[in-house]
């Protein structure tokens, strides 16, 4: 790590036409931390993410992750950073030990140290029973979980997931977290983007808040909650939720009008 920071962003800006997605922001995530990028939906935070790990070019502006340039040292990025994108696509006609095998191989391990750590993921994240089945016939919760097990098969030294908990079951979702949390402890950083301030709060060490592409707040989880009772309160206000009017509008709704 450089200056122990983990990412450095700095002026990246993203435009899809005239809509602005992502405004100038100016950013230093720290190393060895749980780090959450929270924002409404539409916030910018895919975006960000998908700029900060190459998969989608900046209109301007430079992302390191660990001290490379993402778009000067793609390589050298892309052997350091496990991704669990949005929207996640598998190979789904590969069985789920199968997937691993492949990603492992795709990452220059060798064949045996593969099937090692590929077992060892199964069994943690409760997929051994299933290994064999086609990843078309997984549940949301045991994609989510395969995709974890793929991003973390090198042993990267920056995870960047996208929703993680999106439509996962509670068992499944206590399972990464817990997967998480282990590998933050080792002294590895995690990059997560969340609408669920309440999750966010419980897992992580360090916040930044975004809206309307933009930085809100950034900083340790105490400092951007600060007096506010919660993460959740203290989101809302700087996101500006507290001004706006919920329904005053809507009489007709509910009772007797019809």
């Amino acid at each position: 790590m450089v200056d122990g920071v983990a990412v450095r962003v700095q002026g990246l800006w993203k435009r899809f036409g005239e809509q602005v997605a992502v405004a100038g922001i100016d950013l230093e995530l720290p190393a060895g931390k749980f780090v959450g990028l929270v924002g409404p939906n539409g916030a910018g935070k895919t975006t960000t993410l998908s700029m900060v790990t190459g998969l989608l070019r900046p209109d301007q502006g430079t992302v390191e992750v660990v001290g490379h340039d993402v778009w000067r040292d793609p390589v050298e990025v892309k052997a350091r950073i496990g991704v669990l994108p949005e929207g996640l696509r598998l190979f789904e006609r590969l069985s789920g030990r199968e997937l691993l095998a492949y990603s492992g191989r795709l990452r220059g391990l060798p064949g045996v140290e593969v099937d090692k750590r590929a077992a060892q993921l199964l069994d943690v994240l409760d997929l051994a029973g299933a290994q064999h089945k086609l990843v078309v016939d997984y549940s949301t919760g045991m994609r989510k979980k395969i995709g974890l097990a793929a991003a973390l098969l090198h042993n990267p030294e920056v995870l960047f997931l996208d929703e993680p908990f999106e439509g996962v079951d509670p068992v499944s979702a206590q399972i990464i977290r817990g997967v998480l949390e282990r590998y933050t402890a080792s002294g590895a950083t995690v990059v997560f983007s969340s609408h669920v301030m309440e999750l966010v709060e419980s897992l992580c060490d360090w916040v930044a808040v975004m809206a309307a592409g933009r930085i809100r707040a950034h900083g340790p989880l105490a400092e951007v909650r600060g007096d506010a009772s919660s993460l959740q309160q203290a989101f809302l206000e700087l996101v500006g939720a507290g001004e706006r009017n919920h329904g005053s509008h809507l009489d007709w709704l509910g009772g007797d009008a019809r």
